[in-house]
């Protein structure tokens, strides 16, 4: 039976209710256990659910065979476009990741991951929604797989690197990994065609091919791909040039600041970034059978002349849009979706070794792991998106994300804890507030970092709080 009184249970009713799993009583299953996923996060099984009666009822519903990742993902990225559609456009950052997981004698059907072959696990692309504003909304799909073996070493690096790249020429994209790539944006372009939702890829340079352009180019979705080479362009004469002399030789058309956050080599600091912009038709090399392509599209180059701190490198992004740049407001809307792209990064970081620890894994197959992993993966951009909602919505009611008995119990919690100076009145928190104190209860004192709760605080704040919620609950259910 589902237990609709807990928020977590009613994000996960309303996010895998439509998930076909070709009987009742299975989707009531998935629906119980993401409840029990989002309440307690981890990697491993047994310490989501600690009932033996649940524990054993989820390792059978991910080991029977019943249900795959891509019936679940179905249901979430149904979800996501309707979300979607809500808003006047939604981005969709598309990355890709490497999912190490626990294969001692090889028998669980995963392959190799990362550049020596001794790690195992599977890789993914993931395709994830924000709004308008930047706050995940959610998956539109994720494609999974496992690489082959890797051949044997032979040879010196040099003739090693250069057999990679010929048969990287030879290949077609349908031979390459390409085509998982190729398919995030299938399904993600699929699932917005059913509400009408209208997107704006972001992608980082692997993007930067001919197969994915002319993928984008055919969505009639609009996309923003980060440069990694200085592609060939047409000139007006029609001749072959290319686009970083073209925007060098041009003289800034804009300027303004930029916030950049704090991050692996980099400092935060408010970036100053000049902007350039041309409209220009890429000359799309040939590939094996295909003839040469030409593709219209906005190069626009981002660069931070001035204010990098000594020792880093500074911003410098070549970007690829299909949006039309006519002036600074252009760039900068083309610029900030881009920015975006880094929340698939932090939604990494929270599913594979932060609140989800989905690298914990330890279930015995491809199928089951990946299952598992995917209903993980939709508990992280819950998680994501109430760290992004308090930062971008700061003055919004907690009763967006949290039921009144979670309210109630979080303003108990905090009672006990609060500084001598603080008051907490009885009122609705903010979204920012009510985050501030789950990451409290989680450890959070923000003197280590100094900047905002973070997702793995959040996770442990949550922990703490839905006990409370829960036996405040269960009271009133008794009149007491």
């Amino acid at each position: 039976m589902r237990d609709l009184s807990s928020e977590s249970a009613s994000w996960a009713e309303h996010q895998f209710q439509g998930t076909r799993t070709g009987d009742a009583r299975r989707t009531v299953r998935l629906i119980n256990m993401a409840t029990r996923a989002a309440e307690r996060p981890a990697g491993k099984i047994s310490e989501v659910f600690y009932r033996d009666r649940e524990r054993q009822g989820a390792y059978d519903f991910l080991e029977s065979g019943h249900v795959d990742a891509s019936t679940v993902l179905l249901a979430m990225g149904q979800v996501t476009a309707r979300a979607a559609a809500a808003e006047s456009f939604a981005f969709v950052a598309i990355d890709g990741a490497s999912i190490t997981l626990t294969d001692p004698d090889r028998s669980k059907g995963f392959g190799p991951v990362g550049t020596k072959g001794d790690a195992r696990g599977v890789k993914v692309i993931n395709a994830l929604g924000l709004s308008s504003d930047g706050v995940p909304i959610g998956l539109f799909t994720q494609v999974w797989w496992t690489r082959a073996p890797l051949p044997r070493r032979t040879g010196s690096k040099r003739a090693r690197r250069a057999r990679k790249q010929r048969s990287k020429r030879l290949r077609k994209p349908a031979e390459k990994e390409t085509r998982y790539w190729l398919q995030a944006v299938d399904d993600a372009a699929a699932r917005a065609s059913e509400t009408g939702a209208k997107l704006w890829f972001q992608l980082d340079r692997e993007a930067d091919c001919r197969a994915l352009l002319l993928k984008l180019t055919e969505t009639n979705h609009q996309f923003t791909v980060r440069g990694s080479h200085n592609r060939v362009i047409e000139d007006t004469d029609g001749e072959a040039s290319h686009v970083l002399k073209l925007l060098e030789n041009k003289a800034p058309q804009g300027a303004y600041e930029l916030v950049v956050p704090g991050g692996p080599n980099r400092t935060a600091r408010r970036a100053r970034i000049a902007v350039k912009w041309e409209r220009v038709v890429l000359r799309m090399r040939r590939e094996q059978g295909q003839p040469e392509q030409l593709l219209e599209v906005t190069a626009l180059r981002a660069y931070e002349p001035r204010t990098c701190p000594a020792g880093e490198k500074p911003l410098d992004w070549l970007l690829f849009t299909s949006h039309e740049v006519r002036s600074l407001r252009d760039a900068r809307e083309v610029i900030f979706g881009y920015t975006l792209r880094w929340r698939i990064e932090s939604f990494h970081k929270t599913w594979k070794t932060g609140a989800c620890d989905v690298e914990q894994n330890q279930l015995r197959s491809q199928r089951s792991a990946t299952v598992w992993a995917t209903i993980l993966a939709a508990v992280a951009v819950r998680i994501e998106r109430l760290k992004l909602l308090s930062r971008s919505e700061p003055e919004t009611p907690a009763s967006i994300e949290l039921d009144p008995y979670e309210i109630r119990a979080l303003i108990l919690l905090k009672r006990e804890m609060k500084k001598r100076t603080e008051s907490i009145p009885d009122s609705m928190p903010t979204i920012h507030d009510a985050t501030l104190w789950i990451a409290e209860l989680g450890g959070y004192t923000g003197r280590s970092s100094g900047g905002p709760p973070g997702s793995i605080t959040i996770r442990r704040g949550l922990e703490s709080l839905r006990p409370a919620a829960k036996l405040l609950r269960q009271l009133d259910a008794e009149g007491k």
